[in-house]
C-alpha cells in the first residue's frame, strides 16, 4: 500500500514523544511493505531523507507552525481560526496528492497539516486514516484543561471555536488513538461519525535491557523526568515532592527536557526543585538519559493521550511513577511495573519514590515488571496490527464508494 502519511510533528522538527511517535510508526509500517511519505511542514521546503524515509517538507500553510515559540497575541486567534479549515492546507495537500498519488492518507495528529487535508483526500477519492496524539480537534489549548482543572467534557467556548474541526472529522475512515482513553473522549463529543476506531498504542523500535535491574549500590537512587516543562505534565508537584525529600541524601532528581519558549514556567519550576540534590539536562536522547535513573515520574495532572516516555522506559527495565488518569494511566500496572498516584499530589510522588528507594526487593520485582510490560510494544506485532486496520480502513471506504456508485450511476 502506498501510504501519505502528513506528521504534525516528525524529526528534526520539535521536541518529545510526538515527533519520535511518529518517526516509529512510519519506520514500522515500512517494515510490513508500505511503500511511506512523509510530509511535514517547516521553515523551508523541500524533500529529504530522514532514516531512509522520504520527507517531504512544506512551508507552513498557517502563519506560524512551531507552537512552542513565543509569539504576538494577535497571531494566536489567526492561527487557531485557520486550524478550523484551511484553504491554504487544502491546497497544499492536493498538490501533495497529486504528486505522491497514494493508496491511502494517514494523519498523524493534525496541528498545522489541517483538518482540509481531509476534504482534500475525500475529493480526490482516497480513504482518510487519522491517528490521535491529542485533544487539539475538541480543545483549543489541547488539554482539556481551564483553570488549571480537568475537563469532564468539552466547554462552550472550546465546542464553539472548534466547529470547523469537527466538521470535517465525517471526512474520517478510521481513527486510531494510542489510548482508549483519548478514543472515549472523542466519541463522547460526536467526534468522527463516520469512523471505525481501534486502539493502538506507539511502538518501541527495541528492548534496551535483557533483564530487571538490581537496586542500585555505591550511589544514591535516582528519580527522572523527561519531558516538556509545563503546568500540564505536572513536573511542579514533582519539584515539591523533592523538596520534602530535600534532607534525603540517597535520592536525587534528574531532570530532563525544557520548558517553552513561549512563557517563564520553565524557568520557574526549575528553582522549585532543591539544588543540591537536582541536576538538569535540557533536551536529551531519551535512551541515553534512561540508562542513567532508576525511575521515571509521570506527574501529569491532565489527561495525557498516551505518555510515551513511559513505554521507553519499560524498554530499559526503569518502572515508572504516573498519575491514575488519562492514557498513560493504562501503560502503568499499579503494583507490577510502577505505581498510580492521584494528579496533583506530591505527598503522594513522594511516597510512590520512597517505596522503591526504601525496599531494593520491590525495586527489583517492578524493574522486572516494567520490561515483562515493554514486550507488548514491538513492532511486529503491534506492525501486523496497524497494517491490518489501515486494510480494513481502506476496504470499508471502497465499499462506501460503490454503494454510492450504484445509487448515483454515472
Amino acid at each position: 500500500m502506498r501510504i501519505l502519511m502528513a506528521c504534525a510533528a516528525f524529526p528534526p522538527n520539535l521536541p518529545g514523544g510526538a515527533q519520535t511517535s511518529s518517526l516509529m510508526l512510519a519506520r514500522m509500517l515500512q517494515s510490513q511493505g508500505a511503500d511511506i511519505t512523509v510530509v511535514n511542514v517547516g521553515d523551508v521546503a523541500g524533500v529529504e531523507d530522514v532514516q531512509g524515509l522520504r520527507v517531504h517538507r512544506i512551508k507552513s500553510p498557517n502563519i506560524y507552525w512551531d507552537y512552542l515559540k513565543r509569539r504576538p497575541n494577535w497571531k494566536k486567534p489567526i492561527w487557531h481560526l485557520l486550524e478550523n479549515g484551511n484553504p491554504f492546507a487544502f491546497s497544499a495537500m492536493r498538490r501533495q496528492i497529486r504528486t505522491v498519488r497514494p493508496d491511502l492518507l494517514l494523519t498523524v495528529s493534525i496541528e498545522n497539516i489541517n483538518v482540509a487535508s481531509w476534504a482534500a483526500a475525500k475529493l480526490a477519492g482516497l480513504p482518510v486514516a487519522h491517528t490521535s496524539f491529542n485533544s487539539f480537534l475538541m480543545c483549543w489549548n489541547s488539554v482539556m484543561q481551564r483553570d488549571s482543572e480537568n475537563c469532564s467534557r468539552q466547554c462552550s467556548s472550546c465546542r464553539t471555536t472548534s466547529l470547523g474541526k469537527k466538521f470535517f472529522t465525517r471526512y474520517v475512515d478510521g481513527v486510531i488513538g494510542e489510548s482508549q482513553d483519548v478514543l472515549n473522549r472523542h466519541m463522547a463529543e460526536g467526534y468522527f461519525p463516520n469512523a471505525v476506531m481501534k486502539r493502538i498504542p506507539a511502538v518501541l523500535p527495541r528492548l534496551h535491557a535483557e533483564a530487571g535491574r538490581r537496586f542500585p549500590a555505591g550511589r544514591p537512587f535516582r528519580v527522572g523526568f523527561l519531558g516538556l516543562h509545563s503546568h500540564f505534565k505536572g513536573i511542579a508537584h514533582l519539584a515539591d515532592a523533592a523538596q520534602m525529600m530535600a534532607d534525603m541524601p540517597d535520592v536525587e532528581f534528574h531532570i530532563a527536557g525544557e520548558g517553552a519558549e513561549r512563557d517563564n514556567f520553565g524557568e520557574e519550576v526549575r528553582r522549585r526543585f532543591p539544588a543540591a540534590s537536582t541536576r538538569f539536562y535540557g533536551w536529551v536522547k531519551a535512551d541515553d538519559y534512561l540508562r542513567e535513573i532508576d525511575v521515571l515520574v509521570y506527574p501529569s495532572i491532565g489527561r495525557e493521550a498516551f505518555g510515551r516516555a513511559s513505554i521507553e522506559a519499560f524498554a530499559h527495565a526503569v518502572p515508572v511513577i504516573s498519575t491514575s488518569i488519562g492514557g498513560v494511566a493504562e501503560n502503568i500496572t499499579d503494583g507490577v511495573n510502577g505505581y498510580h498516584v492521584p494528579p496533583g499530589d506530591a505527598g503522594a510522588i513522594r511516597e510512590a519514590i520512597l517505596r522503591m528507594a526504601l525496599a531494593p526487593a520491590t525495586y527489583e520485582r517492578l524493574s522486572a515488571g516494567a520490561l515483562a510490560a515493554a514486550h507488548g510494544y514491538l513492532p511486529d506485532t503491534l506492525g501486523r496490527e496497524f497494517s491490518s486496520f489501515l486494510e480494513t480502513v481502506r476496504a470499508r471506504s471502497e465499499r462506501r464508494l460503490q454503494r454510492k456508485t450504484e445509487v448515483h450511476p454515472a
